[in-house]
């Protein structure tokens, strides 16, 4: 039977890979970085089954390239610069730079090569992987299910746009982040076409660049966790990492996606580096591990402190989220700041099934190790103990009473 292709376009991944490939290739195209695979839960099939599939699709991905409409589209946005549509119009992955294995159950995937290159393979692998695995499970049963979530989630969003949107200071603004753990790409495409439909008042965007154009949405994104870990091997102090990071962003963007990822050595050492400077030139505060409470309330405090009006500013909320969820937080901080939220799996892989919890992250950077300390126990990632250690040391924050 001949490999149906389940990524047919290079824009059907994240926008952030977009806006962070962009920096990097004006600012430290030279880099090299090493990715790791993980799956944090126990698949209901291994995943090792899906290493000839896996490999089959990788070849395909690695014969696209970017079309002249998918081009003009990219220059279309204001913050993607023409040198960039440039390189894109060469791009294409080289295979070689990542390898399929297995150990036992477990499906092996490494990453190693160019940041320029590397970078851009994370949200297409764990999509095909996810899609993979899915296809196993799917039957018309499992979609009826999916369909009669989504129902269910619309309801409850119109049920707000009716009784509570009136009432709110600020709007409840949500997009779909789910690219990376949809359950298949058709599906995907039919959450966000019913979402936009019914409820476009909340539903404001997409992180997927193929969808936002295709349904003409607006596609959302900022940064995420490699771009800040990068910084621990750029040849900047240790202590100063995420200063040098965000700087690099501001001169890259000089205004434009200023929301900013609080949880690369967590919230509190990420506030003390975050000063008035910072505070200023960023829209606000992205939140992905932690206690989302504890974590807005923080941010509030820090705003304030620095005299900063919150409701000139917006926290956006990603981790692990539902409609409900959201809806909770949004009211318990919308009367004081602006509130957004990106919702992943709940959105594109809610099927009355238990989802992978896969990830693809950066490990090391020209040689070095780096590391994300979340505040969410079991989401630290680092293969290096010395290192790790010695960056809890740096930043002062303490070993979590759970092993990460």
């Amino acid at each position: 039977m001949p490999m149906t292709p389940l990524i047919t376009s290079l824009l059907d991944t994240d926008l952030y890979k977009f806006t962070m490939l962009q920096a990097v290739l004006h600012q430290f195209p030279a880099s090299y970085g090493e990715y790791e695979f993980k799956c944090r839960n126990t698949p209901q099939q291994p995943l090792a089954l899906l290493q000839h599939q896996l490999e089959a699709q990788l070849d395909h991905l690695c014969q696209l390239r970017f079309t002249q409409d998918e081009l003009d589209y990219l220059r279309s946005l204001r913050f993607i610069k023409s040198d960039f549509v440039d390189y894109l119009e060469l791009f294409h992955f080289q295979r070689r730079f990542i390898t399929v294995t297995t150990a036992g159950d477990n499906l092996v995937v490494r990453l190693q090569g160019p940041l320029i290159q590397v970078m851009f393979f994370e949200i297409f692998v764990l999509a095909i992987i996810n899609e993979l695995h899915c296809t196993r499970l799917d039957t018309p049963e499992v979609r009826a299910e999916g369909q009669r979530l989504l129902d269910e989630k619309i309801a409850t969003l119109q049920a707000f746009q009716r009784t509570e949107a009136a009432q709110q200071r600020f709007p409840l603004l949500i997009s779909d982040f789910g690219t990376r753990r949809r359950f298949s790409r058709d599906w995907h495409y039919e959450v966000i076409r019913q979402l936009h439909t019914a409820v476009p008042e909340i539903f404001r965007g997409t992180s997927n660049v193929y969808l936002a154009r295709q349904l003409g949405i607006t596609p959302i994104g900022t940064m995420a966790h490699e771009f800040f870990q990068a910084f621990q091997a750029l040849g900047v102090r240790l202590r100063d990492f995420q200063k040098a990071a965000l700087e690099s962003w501001v001169q890259e963007y000089r205004g434009d996606l200023g929301i900013a990822l609080t949880d690369v050595v967590g919230m509190d050492a990420f506030l003390m580096d975050f000063d008035l400077y910072f505070a200023k030139l960023f829209d606000g505060l992205r939140h992905d591990s932690g206690d989302p409470y504890v974590w807005g309330e923080k941010a509030l405090a820090h705003y304030h402190k620095l005299r900063i009006n919150p409701a000139t500013k917006m926290l956006t909320f990603s981790d692990a989220l539902s409609i409900d969820r959201a809806l909770a937080l949004h009211r318990h901080f919308s009367q004081d700041i602006q509130v957004s939220f990106g919702i992943g799996t709940h959105f594109t892989n809610d099927m009355g099934l238990e989802p992978l919890q896969i990830v693809l992250k950066l490990v090391s950077c020209n040689g070095q190790p780096v590391a994300k300390l979340s505040d969410s126990p079991g989401k630290t990632l680092c293969r290096d103990a010395t290192f790790l250690a010695y960056l809890r040391q740096v930043f002062n924050v303490a070993v979590p009473a759970s092993a990460d």
